[in-house]
Formats: C-alpha cells, structure tokens, sequence
C-alpha cells in the first residue's frame, strides 16, 4: 500500500497475507517450491519455515533501510536484503541438518528468485513502517505455508499412507497407494484442486 493511503491495520495485514491476498491460490506466486517439495509433510515444513523467516526478515530489512534506498536501485538491493537471509539458512541446514538440505536440492537457495518474497519487499515494506512490514512478511510467509503443509498433507498420505513418516493404520491396512500423488502429477492435481477449494469459500457479502 502506497504512503498516501496510509499504513493499513494489523487486521488487515493479517487476514491479507493469509487469505484475501493469499500468494498462492489468489496470486498464484512461488508455485515452483509448492510443486517440488510437496511430497513429503517433513520438507514441506521446513521449507515453509525457511521461506516465512527469509520474507518477515527481509520486509523488516527493506523497510528499515527504505528512507536511505535510492528508488533506481531499490530491486538490487532488496535482491542482496534477501539473498542475504536465504544464505544463512542454507548455510545451517547444511551444517546441522545435511540430509534435508540434500533432500531439498536448490530450492531453499531458489527463495532468493520466489516471487513472494520480492513482492512483498516491492509492494509494501518499500513504504511502510519496520513493524507492519514484518507482519506482512510473515503473514503472508504462513499464508504459503497453510496451502503447502495441506497439499504436502495429502500427497503423502494418499501417496504413501504415512506422515511425518508416520504409517497411519487405516491407511495402511485399506488404502491402495496412489503412487502418483508422490509424482510431479500429483502436485499439479492437487494445486489445482487446493486452488479450486479455496476459491470456492467466499465471505456471505460476496455470495449475496
């Protein structure tokens, strides 16, 4: 939001970045994570969580440092901001976790390029207060996160009958495994049935 309009409430911010301006099913942005990490309930969450920090840091970083960024080279900076926060988060899930950043491939080091990340930086903490800046970052950082942990949450247990590795027991027994739900087509079905849902819950006012 522009400085003219004035800082929106935290309200506002909140339910924003978690459903009205969703990134995923209304902006359809930073998919490319949503579609490769998906299989698995575990990477889903810590890719979340790296995602979530990397955005609520970086917003509060841009917006603290909004005043003293020259306007024509205010995307290279923001770039640097974030690049800034993915390394570090890379650099420990390699030191103390180097199975899941095996797992994860190049992805977390892809947040840097997610185009959540960069619009939530461009679009509001460019010119808005630290504070509100990072709750936008992090909300919108959950906002992501509710939609992959429930596509994450069905890929796995339809694909393997487990969570969090985890058998679950009617799954186990009843369940024929779909193994394409584990398959790259299996997060394309399931975005789209996810986006389908989501967009299909609408407030009473906007059904009248």
């Amino acid at each position: 939001m522009s400085p003219q309009g004035g800082t929106p409430t935290t309200r506002k911010i909140v339910l924003d970045g978690l459903w009205h301006n969703n990134p995923i099913f209304r902006q359809i942005l930073g998919i490319c994570s949503t579609l490769a990490v998906t299989n698995l309930v575990l990477n889903t969450v810590v890719m979340c969580t790296s995602l979530t920090l990397v955005t609520a840091l970086s917003c509060l970083t841009v917006s603290l440092l909004r005043h003293w960024t020259p306007r024509n080279i205010r995307m290279m900076v923001q770039t640097l901001i974030i690049a800034f926060y993915v390394i570090i988060v890379d650099l420990i899930l390699k030191a103390y976790w180097p199975q899941m950043s095996r797992n994860l491939g190049p992805f977390v080091g892809l947040i840097i390029t997610n185009c959540i990340v960069m619009g939530r930086c461009e679009a509001f903490a460019g010119s808005n207060k630290p504070i509100p800046s990072l709750i936008d970052g992090f909300f919108n950082g959950l906002g992501y996160s509710f939609i992959l942990l429930g596509i994450a949450l069905s890929r796995e247990l339809l694909g393997m009958g487990t969570v969090l590795g985890f058998k679950i027991p009617w799954f186990t027994e009843h369940w024929d495994k779909w193994v394409i739900m584990v398959m790259p087509p299996g997060a394309f079905f399931t975005l789209a049935v996810m986006i389908w849902i989501c967009r299909s819950i609408k407030p009473k006012e906007q059904k009248a």
